[in-house]
């Protein structure tokens, strides 16, 4: 198995709160720009899916705080899509700090709404397929 997508992020001070660790919503901007990266990097952009008519939505997340990040720390932040069968798929994400350390895990379930009907497309993973001139980064 390849090593999953990720991409680096530098931990900024206004990132950071009174204690000097980064702020925990913050985590879930890095897990969405590490989702958005990989959309891009798989030939998928915003404007093609609203052209489409569709957009990711995000139905449920939890963050699992390992270890403190603070001003400076480089990291990586990973992405992992897996299928059901249904209307939603699950994003596994790690942040790793660049000793290997993990700092934290990202879990979301996520789904594809159609945006004239406002409800969640049945098939996610086949629309990706359609989208993607590179399915292989969802595993596909």
């Amino acid at each position: 198995m390849s090593e999953p997508f990720s991409v680096p992020v530098t931990v900024r001070g206004y990132e950071t709160d009174t204690q000097g660790h980064l702020n925990q919503s913050v985590y879930l901007n890095y897990a969405e720009h590490a989702r958005w990266s990989l959309l891009r990097a798989a030939g998928i952009s915003q404007a093609g899916l609203v052209a489409g008519g569709i957009g990711p939505v995000a139905l449920e997340t939890t963050i699992r705080f390992r270890r403190e990040l603070l001003a400076g720390d480089e990291v990586s932040v990973s992405c992992v899509f897996e299928w059901g069968e249904g209307k939603t798929f699950r994003i596994r994400q790690v942040v790793t700090k660049a000793d290997g350390t993990v700092a934290a895990e990202v879990e979301a379930v996520g789904g594809l709404m159609d945006l004239t009907e406002r409800r969640l497309v049945p098939d996610p993973r086949q629309r990706f397929k359609e989208l993607a001139t590179e399915p292989g980064l969802f595993g596909l």
